[in-house]
């Protein structure tokens, strides 16, 4: 008996541990924003007006309807939490709308909304860390730095981290905290990847793409996000595909895309 339960011991740990390269079912009318994984069987994905709850395979299980603009996103404790904005992005403070949105894990069933006025120029991306939430998002033009929104459990306000990345594109799309390190995925031609330590130094920035996801895995790696626009036979957009690929650290080059 002992026996029989390292196994499904053995095998439970294999199966948390099988996230790979995969493409998301389905064809979306806005582009992906962002992606997460549930730390086990389930990766979750925001298609700006849609968020969607797939296998390990990309096979649909969930999908939901959800207000534009819902953005990059984070689990945690069996929800899922998506950075929202609902008026404009990339603008002076007063013209945007920020907003989480938390939705159950298991059934994507919206369960609260909570107001994050702070981030000022509009929610576009978070994750969660030690017990707090992280948010990022938009960033009018010219700005020389970017912002990192902390909140605890509650959305009660903490305090605002400066970044200093220069400016980039829109500030900044996603968010990830992986083995002591903080990942932001960057808009640009072409995008940028900002690295920071603990707490929120900059310690790298390189170009490459992680600005419509970057999710952590198991043995250090990363899942990346890929968008595709689909074009029909008369040259204009049929909606939007996405796949995840793997993505390992690398000093030189911030992240390098691995087979596995």
């Amino acid at each position: 008996m002992r026996l029989l339960f390292f196994a499904f011991l053995t095998l439970q740990s294999l199966h948390a541990a099988d996230f790979h390269a995969t493409a998301c079912e389905g064809t979306y009318p806005r582009h992906l924003q962002g992606i997460c994984t549930n730390g086990k069987d389930a990766i979750y994905w925001c298609w700006t007006d849609y968020l969607v709850k797939t296998d390990t395979e990309g096979r649909i299980l969930k999908k939901v309807p959800v207000a534009d603009h819902h953005g990059d996103l984070c689990f945690h404790d069996g929800r899922v939490y998506v950075a929202t904005n609902l008026a404009k992005f990339n603008r002076p403070a007063g013209e945007a709308d920020s907003w989480v949105c938390v939705y159950d894990a298991e059934t994507l069933a919206e369960l609260a909304k909570h107001r994050v006025p702070e981030v000022v120029h509009g929610a576009g991306g978070m994750a969660w860390r030690d017990g707090r939430f992280f948010i990022v998002g938009g960033l009018p033009p010219g700005v020389g730095e970017n912002y990192v929104y902390e909140y605890d459990t509650g959305f009660r306000f903490q305090r605002r981290h400066v970044l200093a990345s220069g400016y980039t594109l829109m500030g900044i799309q996603t968010a990830a905290h992986a083995s002591g390190a903080w990942w932001f995925g960057c808009y640009g031609k072409p995008q940028v990847l900002l690295r920071a330590d603990e707490n929120l130094r900059l310690t790298g920035k390189w170009e490459f793409n992680a600005s419509v996801g970057i999710a952590p895995i198991s043995g250090g790696r990363f899942l990346i996000a890929q968008n595709t626009v689909v074009k029909g036979r008369d040259g204009k957009s049929d909606g939007n595909q996405a796949k995840v690929l793997i993505a390992r650290p690398d000093e030189k080059a911030g992240l390098v895309i691995h087979e596995r």
